[in-house]
């Protein structure tokens, strides 16, 4: 089995200016939804397919990527630094543009909700990100992540092929749950729900998985909802 490129989405670009590492590995971060990762794919969709009708529109991926994502969820528009990424989500029928999430390339409450699927642990700074995400998002708007978080068996695996020099993962910082909520409740957040889904170890995915309401250490994928609250804490 090959193992997820997980959140390699271009989204190691260090400065606005360069190009993203992640262009010349863009054909191969694609082409793993058709192969190997399909079934992985699947069951993290099915995860956020439960919490659709509860997210205000419009909507925004931050980190789309080759749009796989906001394809199969719905989500209109998207931003991300890899120009090579982008044009596949313009195939897909998304409306990609150039950019990195700290940047301020929307008006002030321009989205109901702002995804990061799988792209949190490739951001040079989270906290710049969140903050802005809560200025794009609407009075009650929700932010939507979508992480491998760093105590799952998945998140081990994946620190272990940083340390190997992965190309993908030699770029990526993992945080635990306790670490992302305190990130998002700074940022302007109060938790409003946690699913966790993918409690098959990796190399060992066979079925399909219902997701489970809840934080769960063991659970490969977590998605975390956050909605923006009056005031920063």
């Amino acid at each position: 089995m090959k193992y997820h490129p997980l959140e390699s989405k271009g989204r190691t670009n260090r400065n606005s200016n360069s190009v993203s590492p992640f262009d010349d590995l863009a054909p191969e971060y694609d082409a793993w939804f058709d192969g190997e990762g399909s079934f992985v794919f699947s069951i993290e969709v099915h995860a956020f397919k439960s919490l659709l009708p509860t997210l205000p529109k419009p909507w925004l991926e931050i980190g789309v990527g080759s749009g796989r994502f906001a394809q199969a969820l719905g989500i209109e528009t998207g931003i991300d630094p890899s120009i090579k990424l982008i044009e596949m989500a313009r195939q897909r029928g998304i409306a990609a543009s150039l950019g990195r999430g700290e940047q301020p390339l929307f008006g002030e409450e321009s989205f109901g909700t702002a995804f990061l699927i799988v792209s949190f642990c490739f951001l040079d700074s989270p906290p710049d990100v969140l903050n802005e995400a809560n200025r794009i998002l609407k009075p009650g708007g929700k932010i939507v992540l979508g992480l491998v978080l760093r105590e799952s068996s998945w998140g081990k695996f994946y620190q272990q092929k940083k340390k190997e020099g992965h190309r993908f993962y030699k770029y990526a910082t993992f945080y635990s749950c306790d670490e992302v909520v305190r990130l998002l409740v700074k940022a302007g957040f109060l938790i409003e729900k946690i699913v966790s889904t993918l409690f098959q170890r990796p190399g060992e995915v066979r079925h399909m998985e219902e997701p489970r309401e809840g934080y769960f250490p063991d659970a490969g994928f977590t998605i975390i909802v956050g909605v923006k609250h009056d005031g920063k804490m």
